[in-house]
């Protein structure tokens, strides 16, 4: 009877070529060799597959085989989640020791290992439901399988979460900010980083599952597919990590200007094409939540350490470094590296989300901050009769209310087809009245609604409040208008912060 029940196992398989157990080398029953005083207590069996995808093989042995289904996101812990359970072929009883890697060309390629594995009690074995009792080492408690449709079954956890003090993951965060600053005097109880040049975003990852969220709180998942397989570095964990999204130049870099292109694309096919041309990597510089446990109220320098302990690092995704003690030094190699510049973050920081706090700093190389767009000018020469230059400002709420001030033109930067984009955004958003109060740009502007927001750098601000030779880097899609204000460095932030700053726990101070 095993041995017809393993049919459509061994159609699928080529042992000539797989490393999997053929099975049916055992009697009827297929009980196997086995410790007779547990010949009363079925075993299973999870293993973690990486095969095509990542997901989660959940094997029960009933009637001399092994009954499977696939879990994309495996085993639930929490009664109040269920999850996909995909019916799957009988495996034969060998597989309950099977791990390793099953060869490419073959069904199922990839590598397997062994997740969890113990008896269990069966109160139900029915064709389209399995209630039973979990005892392995991950998997513990009663649990129901029961069939939804064809191959699809769901699997629910009817016992209480396994542990009661779990915390339930958020389904989003908004980002903590840094102020604007000059390195700190005293460097003791700080930690550097190089500041990456790329678009800000949190990462909650589950089994089998990342999803992407901007500063903004935008979903951004879908523009980044190849961030998606980050999934499989982290296996089994429940995280969220804040961190940056580059592209990298040919020699490394960060390029934000080739990360432009794969902003704010929402159509499939140009996704993938542009997956190909400019890949991204997501570079991981914090952890906010791990497995049930929120970190937002430990220091920064013990999230770091669980961090990097997660030793993500992958085609996608990486965890750079930091150093503690001299910033003037990273300082000057970003410098000399072209880099954007350094954040300076406390040892003993909390993580605040949403909040702009002087316990991170950020040393910027290059003078650039993001300005509203409210309108445009005629370009001349070879750009006659398209846009010749942006007319951004920023907005002011010295007394009280946002007032958006002119900050001047930005005419360079631009490549065609950023042109040809910027255009056709405008040309919907035209108005009639200037949005700006106060200094007006030339008469012969064309006026926008405020909503876009582009990055510029510069060399300077002048003393009547513009810009002296700006460039356009690009747009900032992740960033509302009204919260685009002057940014001013505040170079006795971090001076500052340690005489206001109320004497912090110990067991912050202890940490890390």
């Amino acid at each position: 009877m095993a041995k017809r029940k393993l049919a459509d196992y061994e159609r699928k398989r080529s042992f000539e070529s797989t490393n999997e157990p053929r099975g049916g080398d055992r009697s009827e029953e297929g009980t196997g060799t086995r410790d007779p005083a547990a010949l009363t207590a079925p075993r299973f069996v999870v293993q973690e597959h990486h095969a095509s995808r990542l997901h989660w093989d959940l094997r029960l042995e009933h009637d001399g085989v092994l009954a499977s289904w696939a879990l994309p996101k495996g085993v639930p812990d929490d009664p109040k989640r269920n999850r996909l359970a995909v019916r799957t072929e009988d495996h034969p009883l060998e597989y309950l020791s099977f791990e390793g890697e099953i060869p490419a060309g073959n069904y199922g390629a990839g590598t397997m290992a062994i997740w969890d594995t113990g008896t269990y009690e069966p109160e139900k074995f029915r064709r389209d439901e399995v209630i039973a009792v979990f005892n392995g080492e991950r998997v513990r408690g009663r649990y129901a399988i029961f069939q939804t449709d064809g191959k699809n079954w769901m699997i629910h956890r009817m016992d209480p979460p396994l542990d009661p003090e779990r915390e339930s993951m958020p389904d989003e965060l908004e980002p903590m900010k840094a102020t604007l600053s000059e390195l700190p005097r005293d460097e003791a109880g700080w930690a550097y980083e190089i500041k990456w040049d790329g678009v800000r975003a949190i990462a909650f990852c589950r089994p089998g599952e990342v999803r992407l969220q901007s500063r903004s709180m935008r979903e951004i998942t879908s523009q980044y597919p190849e961030l998606r397989e980050f999934a499989e570095a982290l296996g089994s964990r429940e995280t969220v990590l804040d961190g940056e999204i580059v592209a990298f130049d040919e020699q490394g870099r960060p390029s934000f200007q080739a990360l432009q292109s794969r902003m704010n694309v929402t159509n499939a096919n140009r996704i993938r094409r542009l997956r190909e041309e400019t890949p991204v990597s997501f570079v991981a510089f914090d952890l906010l939540h791990l497995d049930g446990r929120s970190l937002l109220d430990r220091p920064y320098s013990e999230r770091r350490g669980q961090l990097e302990a997660l030793e993500l690092e992958g085609p996608h995704w990486r965890t750079p470094g930091y150093h503690s003690g001299d910033g003037a030094e990273l300082v000057e190699l970003s410098r000399r590296q072209g880099l954007e510049g350094v954040m300076a973050k406390r040892l003993d920081s909390r993580y605040v989300p949403g909040r702009r706090s002087r316990d991170w700093l950020k040393i910027k190389n290059l003078i650039a901050q993001e300005l509203v767009i409210a309108g445009w000018l005629q370009g001349e020469g070879r750009r006659e009769g398209t846009l010749g230059a942006l007319l951004v400002g920023h907005y002011d709420n010295s007394d009280g209310e946002p007032r958006l001030k002119y900050a001047g033109r930005v005419g360079t930067g631009f490549s065609e087809s950023t042109l040809a984009d910027l255009s056709a955004r405008l040309a919907e958003l035209a108005v009639d009245e200037s949005p700006f109060q106060g200094r007006q740009p030339p008469k012969d502007s064309n006026f926008v609604r405020p909503e876009l927001v582009a990055e510029v750098a510069f060399a300077e601000w002048t003393r009547t409040g513009t810009l002296r030779a700006p460039r356009y880097r690009g747009l900032r899609v992740d960033k509302p208008a009204i919260e685009v204000g002057r940014e001013r460095p505040d170079a006795e932030a971090a001076n500052r912060e340690q005489a206001e700053a109320p004497a912090r726990p110990a067991a912050a101070n202890g940490a890390g």
